[in-house]
């Protein structure tokens, strides 16, 4: 059983940054892609980025020039440096391996509020 284990979120000022991490309990073959999604209350869960085993990256519209998402193969590890904040990015994130089998992490809540 793969367990994935993210940081804690928090409570955040808008215009602040936050960075999220992901690691693996183990050590996973044929992974494909790594990435973050994010679940607001009363909305459907949804991508925030994604990086490829090769390092490709993919980002949501919203967040696209505030988060960079990375990542460290050698560590089985992801990282989600948020910058610029807003309150619209309160949400649970949620880690996501994908390869053979797709993994969860459990989500950790960033609320973004003044």
């Amino acid at each position: 059983q793969v367990q994935l284990v993210e940081s804690e979120g928090g409570l955040v000022q808008p215009g602040g940054s936050l960075r999220l991490s992901c690691a693996a309990s183990r050590r996973l073959f044929s992974i494909n892609v790594m990435g973050w999604y994010r679940q607001a209350p009363g909305k459907q869960r949804e991508l925030v980025a994604t990086i490829t085993w090769g390092g490709d990256t993919n980002y949501a519209d919203s967040v696209k020039g505030r988060f960079t998402i990375s990542r460290d193969n050698a560590k089985m590890m992801v990282y989600l440096q948020m910058n610029s904040l807003k309150p619209d990015d309160t949400a649970v994130y949620y880690c996501m391996v994908g390869g053979s089998s797709t993994y969860w992490g459990q989500g950790t809540q960033v609320t973004v509020s003044s």
